[in-house]
C-alpha cells in the first residue's frame, strides 16, 4: 500500500486507464493491462492511487533493476550462516501472488527478468532451484505494467500476456489542465488533507468494484455472445484464442460494473476497444490469398447446395451489388472492426502504434553483455580465469550451504574459491553511426552531400529510441573536416549542416584517418558502443597523406580501421562511363559492405544504412 499517494479520484480524465484497472478487479481473469503513453500522463500515479481502494489487494512493484534472486527468491543467508540451515527466502514473486504486480517502464526490463516472468504467467508457479534448494510456490497475479513508446517496445510474447491495452494522452483543453495543476499544487501542500478531501469518491469507487464482484458470479453468457466475440476476434487476424477467451471475461466485468448479470452486444465491443488494439494485425499475402481461396470454394458449396429457381422469380442482384468484389467486402470488414477498437489507433502484434510509430522500427535497443562494471547486473556465472566482478550475494550464498561442513577458524562465515561467482552484466547500447562523405569537385558532390544531410537528419529522429550517435566527416581539397560532432540533436545537426561545403581534390586517406580518430575517442567515452562508419565516395582519392601514392595510403587507412573492428560500409557514387573500380577496392580491403548506387538519394543511403545495422545488431 502507498500511503498518502495521490487519490485515484482525483486524477482529471484518463478515464480509461480507471475502467481497464477496475475490470481486472472485478475480474482477476483479464490478465491485467497495459498503459502506453507519453510522460507525464498520470500513468504510474494512477495505479498507487488505486491501491488504496482496493483493501483485498496490494499492489507490490517490481522495480527495473531487479536481480534474479530478488524476483524469485533464493537461501536465507543469514539462517544457513547462523543455523546451518538451507531456508527459503521469499522473493517479490511470492509476495505478488493474488495481488497486483506492478511495472513502471516494463518496457526497459532486462531480457532475462522478462523470460522469468513470462514462464511465471503461464505457468502460475515460481519454481527456484538453485543454492542446493528445491522449492516452488503459486504465484497468480494481475500484471500492470506502464511504459513509453517512445524509449522502445516490448516484446511481442509479454505484449500478449496483457489482458487489456490502453493508451494515456495528456491533457489538450486548457481549462482540464489548468485543473490539473491546482489539484497538484494542493495535494504537494497537503497531501494528508487533500486525500481525505477525496476519500469519499474514493469510497464510492470501492463500494462499485464490491458490488461488481459479486454480481459477476451471476452472469449468464448466450452462445449469440460467443459467436459475436469469436466474429470480433477473427475480423482482427488476431493469432490463437486469448483475444477470444478475453473479450468475453472483459464483457463479463463491463456487464457487473453497470450492475446487470447479463452481457449485451455493447458490452462486447467495448471490450474490444481494450482487448483488440494490441492484437490486431494485418493478414499476410499467403493468408489472403487462402482467404479468397475459402470463400470462393464456401461460395461454390452454398450455389450447388442451393435449390433451383424458376428464373422469373428469382430476384437480380443490384448494379451495386454485382459489382462489390472481394476487396470491398474485406474493406467494409476492416472499417467495422476499426470503429470498434477506435479508428486508426489499431496496433498490431509488431506493436506498430498507428501512424505516430510506424516508422520506427522496432524500438528495440541492442543489449550487450559487458565486462564493464557499469552494466546492470542481470545474473551470476562460475568465472573462467582471472575474476573481475565478484558477485558477492551470489559467493555468500554458495558459501553458506557448506558451513556446517568447514573450519571457520573464528570468521563468521568462510569462503572457498569453488564459492565465488561473477557477476553477468547487462548494458543497453546504441549505434554510433559516423559518415566520411566525399565533397571533392567531381561530379555529384553536392547531390551527395545532400543526400547524406537528408538520411543524417532522418536516423537523428530516432536516435533517442534507438540510443543511437550520428556524425560526419568531409573531405575536399587537401583535408578532412568534421561538420557534426557526434550527437543525438537534430537541432544541433540542422545547424552544423546548414553549409555543405564541396569542391577540390579527393584527400581520402585524410578522411579515412580523420574518421578512426573520431571512433576511437568515442570508444574511449562509449566502451560498449556499436561503432559503424559508412563511406560515401566514388574512391577517385588523388591527395596522398604520407608517400606520395594517394590511392594506397587510403587502403592502409582502411585496413587499420578494419583491424579495429569498426564495421564498415562503402556506399561507391562512380558514375562514370568507364567505370575503375576504386571504391570496390577500398571495400575489399576493409572488409566492408559494399553498396553501388548510381541515383543516390536520401532514401538509398537510408536503406543501406538499415540493412547494415540489422545485420549486426
Amino acid at each position: 500500500m502507498f500511503s498518502n499517494c495521490f487519490p485515484f479520484s482525483a486524477v482529471l480524465g484518463q478515464d480509461r486507464i480507471k475502467r481497464a484497472l477496475i475490470l481486472n478487479i472485478i475480474n482477476p481473469n483479464i490478465g491485467g493491462v497495459l498503459i502506453s503513453g507519453e510522460k507525464g500522463t498520470a500513468k504510474s500515479t494512477l495505479v498507487r492511487g488505486f491501491s488504496n481502494i482496493i483493501d483485498s489487494m496490494d499492489v507490490v512493484e517490481l522495480p527495473l533493476n531487479i536481480t534474479e534472486d530478488r524476483l524469485v527468491g533464493s537461501i536465507d543467508i543469514k539462517k544457513a550462516v547462523n543455523d546451518g540451515q538451507k531456508t527459503f527466502e521469499k522473493g517479490i514473486l511470492y509476495k505478488a501472488h493474488n495481488q497486483i504486480l506492478y511495472v513502471d517502464e516494463i518496457n526497459l526490463l532486462s531480457e532475462h527478468i522478462v523470460n522469468i516472468l513470462l514462464e511465471v504467467l503461464s505457468t502460475g508457479i515460481n519454481v527456484v532451484e538453485r543454492e542446493g534448494i528445491s522449492y516452488s510456490h503459486p504465484s497468480k497475479f494481475i500484471l500492470v505494467g506502464s511504459m513509453n513508446p517512445e524509449e522502445g517496445l516490448l516484446r511481442p510474447q509479454l505484449l500478449d500476456k496483457f489482458g487489456l491495452y490502453v493508451e494515456a494522452k495528456g491533457e489538450t483543453n486548457v481549462e482540464n489542465r489548468t485543473e490539473i495543476i491546482r489539484r497538484r499544487l494542493e495535494y504537494e501542500k497537503n497531501p494528508k488533507k487533500f486525500c481525505l478531501k477525496w476519500e469519499k469518491k474514493d469510497i464510492k469507487i470501492k463500494e462499485i468494484i464490491d458490488m461488481g464482484k459479486e454480481i459477476i458470479k451471476r452472469i449468464k453468457v448466450e452462445d449469440e455472445d460467443y459467436g459475436f466475440a469469436v466474429g470480433l476476434a477473427k475480423q482482427g487476424n488476431c493469432l490463437g484464442h486469448r483475444a477470444d477467451i478475453i473479450l468475453i471475461e472483459t464483457a463479463e466485468a463491463i456487464a457487473a460494473f453497470n450492475q446487470r448479470n447479463r452481457i449485451m452486444e455493447d458490452d462486447i465491443k467495448e471490450a474490444a476497444s481494450y482487448v483488440l488494439p494490441h492484437r490486431i494485425r494485418e493478414l499476410t499475402p499467403l493468408e489472403e490469398s487462402e482467404t479468397s481461396m475459402d470463400d470462393n470454394r464456401m461460395e461454390r458449396n452454398n450455389t450447388e447446395n442451393s435449390p433451383r429457381e424458376d428464373s422469373d422469380t428469382v430476384q437480380k442482384p443490384l448494379p451495386e451489388e454485382e459489382n462489390m468484389n472481394s476487396d470491398t467486402k474485406k474493406e467494409g470488414i476492416k472499417e467495422s472492426i476499426e470503429d470498434i477498437v477506435g479508428g486508426k489507433q489499431k496496433i498490431n502484434i509488431n506493436m506498430d502504434f498507428g501512424k505516430k510509430f510506424s516508422n520506427k522500427g522496432s524500438g528495440k535497443r541492442a543489449k550487450v553483455k559487458t565486462d564493464s562494471s557499469k552494466g546492470r547486473y542481470v545474473k551470476y556465472k562460475m568465472p573462467k580465469g582471472k575474476v573481475k566482478d565478484i558477485a558477492f550475494d551470489a559467493t555468500l550464498r554458495v558459501a553458506a550451504c557448506n558451513q556446517r561442513n568447514r573450519d571457520k577458524k573464528g570468521m563468521a562465515i568462510c569462503i572457498k574459491s569453488q564459492d565465488i561467482r561473477e557477476k553477468v552484466r547487462e548494458k543497453h547500447t546504441g549505434a554510433t553511426i559516423l559518415f566520411t562523405v566525399d565533397a571533392s569537385g567531381s561530379m555529384g558532390a553536392k547531390r551527395r552531400m545532400g543526400a547524406v544531410k537528408g538520411a543524417v537528419l532522418s536516423l537523428l529522429k530516432d536516435a533517442y529510441q534507438k540510443r543511437d550517435n550520428i556524425g560526419v566527416i568531409a573531405f575536399r581539397k587537401d583535408k578532412a573536416e568534421v561538420l557534426l560532432n557526434i550527437t543525438r540533436s537534430v537541432d544541433l545537426a540542422e545547424k552544423c549542416l546548414k553549409k555543405l561545403p564541396t569542391g577540390g581534390k579527393t584527400p581520402l586517406a585524410a578522411g579515412l584517418y580523420s574518421a578512426y580518430q573520431v571512433l576511437k575517442a568515442d570508444k574511449i567515452k562509449n566502451p560498449d558502443s556499436l561503432q559503424y562508419l559508412i563511406i560515401v565516395s566514388d574512391g577517385k582519392a588523388n591527395v596522398p597523406l604520407k608517400s606520395e601514392n594517394a590511392l594506397e595510403d587510403a587502403f592502409i587507412m582502411g585496413e587499420k580501421i578494419r583491424n579495429e573492428g569498426i564495421k564498415t560500409m562503402v556506399i561507391d557514387t562512380e558514375r562514370n562511363y568507364i567505370e575503375y573500380g576504386f571504391a570496390k577496392e577500398l571495400a575489399k580491403k576493409m572488409d566492408s559492405e559494399y553498396i553501388k548506387i548510381s541515383q543516390i538519394s536520401k532514401t538509398d543511403i537510408n536503406a543501406s544504412i538499415k540493412s547494415l545495422l540489422d545485420i549486426n545488431r
